[in-house]
């Protein structure tokens, strides 16, 4: 801790400097360290801003602020009358990062848009497998392996997607953090020298920011990269400096120390609010906070006792003592801010007597079972730790003890993931391309088991109805399924929703350009300080 803080004091005088100097150093506190730098071997969003926000580029992206498609890599595209072919034309001149570790020979093109998705798809790809433990999560989460038939090379500037099948979000997810471009020449350089591995401990992309170091769990350091194809970053040099507390965080913004807090206590709102120096945006965000019981294991694979913990919880005392009027009670497991939200459903009452019977009916007595509350601070859920000895409480009431555990970030990510796992996990999701199916089918659905699905729940019933709604075009039949969906998720409880947040970020008011991210995410670009 104490080499962390001299490393933060050297970047606060880098930053204080910066009304005078030349160059513009912005530094980030951010609440964790990231799990790696190949975007599409992760789902967290903590990876997703240390790389494929700020590193990577994807064919379309999402349009600053909001959840509309807009040309990234590729300027245009077409699909064919059935549904089954995309075809993606690419920017011309696009290049790729320059440092002491890569010196690229040509322009971003259709080898390197193949690279990145056959190694995902094909099994027998020398790059399917390359780093220890590695596993493509989002893509197989969201049933990837079996829409994708082929990825193509039509020539140079062009690349075809091939689908068995129609997929009714397929541009939007083409946005998402797992399809970032990577170099097939940087690839190809790795796998020629034996260190493949450096692929997601060296990243090379083609956006705003280039890679330079990172000094684990303490700072990650960026500079602007020069010919970025939507013109030259504002900031020339990009500081993560590490904080997961978010106490210590808010401290550094008042000191000056950094630029930007993400995730501030809700308990400091007001007092930022209330300082001249600091400016606090905020938006309802698109997200739900939720309790994964593992339905592959006794007694939480009987929805029964699934749902008679779920009525053990008191959610507003969450709200009151977690969120602190930051958030509001989640009763599906999509937000009510996007389209197919289910307002019809009724929530699970709070009823402790209730509940405790239900468990008896059920032949469940003297239960133990484990929490897991996550290290960090999220959108969804600003004080885990909190808010399992909350449920710890209430769980207590009804008779079930309740042993709290957590791990580092990225083992908890990754421990959380296991089929055997003991317990209910904490975890939320902020959506990544404003379809439900990004939530429903991602978290929910059987492709995600053993991934993303933390419940390990597999329901023909909802299966179907996600599926179905996959394919079809029409906006009004998708919705009726997804309403649907909800409906079985509810009956059968694998989670127990807890919340839905507003998002807030805390600035020091010479920030200007941010703009909050639907999707939970920070990237810098467009970013600047005021002189």
């Amino acid at each position: 801790m104490r080499s962390t803080k001299l490393i933060l004091s050297a970047f606060a005088v880098s930053a204080m400097m910066t009304a005078t100097a030349s160059a513009t150093t912005f530094v980030y506190c951010s609440e964790g360290s990231p799990e790696g730098f190949d975007p599409a071997l992760y789902t967290a969003g903590t990876t997703f801003d240390a790389s494929s926000k700020n590193v990577y580029n994807r064919l379309v992206e999402f349009e600053p602020g909001t959840t509309n498609i807009i040309p990234g890599l590729a300027e245009s595209w077409s699909v064919s009358d059935d549904g089954l072919e995309y075809t993606f034309n690419l920017r011309d001149g696009v290049k790729f990062h320059t440092t002491g570790y890569f010196t690229p020979t040509r322009d971003m093109n259709a080898d390197d848009v193949v690279y990145t998705f056959k190694r995902q798809l094909d099994k027998t790809h020398p790059w399917h497998e390359y780093t220890a433990g590695s596993a493509w999560e989002y893509f197989d989460g969201m049933s990837m392996p079996d829409l994708l038939k082929d990825v193509v090379k039509v020539n140079d500037n062009t690349v075809k997607f091939v689908l068995n099948r129609p997929e009714a979000p397929m541009i939007a997810n083409l946005g998402m953090d797992f399809a970032s471009i990577m170099s097939k020449e940087y690839a190809d350089q790795l796998a020629a020298s034996g260190s493949m591995e450096d692929m997601n401990q060296k990243p090379i992309g083609t956006g705003p920011f280039k890679f330079q170091d990172y000094q684990k769990d303490a700072v990650i350091r960026y500079e602007a990269h020069e010919p970025f194809w939507r013109g030259k970053a504002a900031i020339d040099n990009l500081i993560f400096a590490i904080t997961p507390d978010a106490s210590v965080r808010h401290q550094r913004l008042l000191a000056g120390e950094c630029h930007f807090n993400s995730y501030p206590n809700p308990a400091d709102l007001d007092a930022i609010r209330a300082d001249a120096n600091l400016k606090l945006p905020e938006q309802e965000g698109l997200n739900v906070g939720y309790l994964a019981y593992n339905t592959k294991v006794a007694p939480f694979d009987n929805p029964k006792v699934r749902k008679a913990l779920n009525m053990a919880i008191d959610k507003q005392g969450i709200l009151d003592a977690v969120f602190q009027g930051a958030g509001k009670a989640a009763k599906n497991p999509i937000p009510p801010t996007i389209w197919s939200y289910n307002e019809n459903i009724e929530d699970d009452a709070f009823d402790p007597a209730a509940a405790k019977q239900m468990l008896a009916d059920e032949g469940v007595s003297d239960l133990n079972m484990k929490i897991w509350a996550m290290p960090v601070q999220r959108p969804y859920n600003p004080n885990a730790r909190r808010m399992a000895e909350l449920l710890q409480a209430d769980f207590k009431e009804v008779g079930v003890d309740v042993e709290i555990v957590s791990y580092e970030w990225g083992e908890y990510l990754k421990r959380s993931k296991e089929e055997d796992r003991d317990g209910a996990v904490l975890l939320g999701w902020t959506g990544d391309n404003g379809d439900p199916d990004n939530f429903l089918a991602v978290l929910l659905g059987c492709d995600g088991v053993g991934g993303s699905n933390r419940a390990q729940w597999c329901n023909e019933e909802f299966e179907a109805l996600i599926q179905k709604a996959k394919v079809v075009s029409d906006p009004a039949e998708r919705t009726a399924l997804y309403e649907q969906a909800q409906e079985v998720f509810k009956r059968e409880a694998p989670w127990a929703t807890i919340a839905h947040s507003v998002v807030h970020k805390a600035m020091r008011n010479n920030v200007e350009g941010f703009v909050i991210d639907p999707f939970g995410g920070h990237s810098f670009y467009g970013v600047d300080l005021k002189q």
